[in-house]
């Protein structure tokens, strides 16, 4: 299509991925509100799910754990929990975009804003 202008042919593919990836990069930031990862604690008696995003969604703690006493275990697991979850998240948003760099032709270790 743009053959016979030497470079400006190159410049005009350039935009074309260029748009193509911000295309990607926004769906992918929607994506990320979707996916969802679980971190465990205590042999899965808490559990924490996150957005890919890092965002926590829901909590869920195993009644026996519930103990006067132990407060501080509960607590424990539950930072524990919410923490394995985001660290989760963390690697799939890393995953996602890895996947997203290569389908452009990007560099999989390319480190794009997100």
């Amino acid at each position: 299509m743009f053959k016979g202008l030497g470079q400006l042919g190159d410049m005009a593919g350039m935009m074309k991925k260029a748009q193509e990836m911000q295309t990607k990069m926004a769906q992918l930031q929607d994506d990320m509100h979707n996916i969802m990862v679980t971190g465990e604690a205590g042999a899965g008696l808490v559990k924490a799910v996150c957005s890919a995003k890092g965002d926590l969604k829901t909590l869920d703690i195993d009644p026996s754990i519930f103990n006067g006493d132990d407060k501080e275990v509960v607590e424990d697991l539950i930072v524990a929990a919410i923490k394995d979850a985001q660290i989760k998240a963390a690697d799939r948003a890393q995953e996602e975009m890895k996947s997203l760099t290569e389908s452009l032709g990007l560099p999989a270790d390319m480190k794009l804003p997100f």
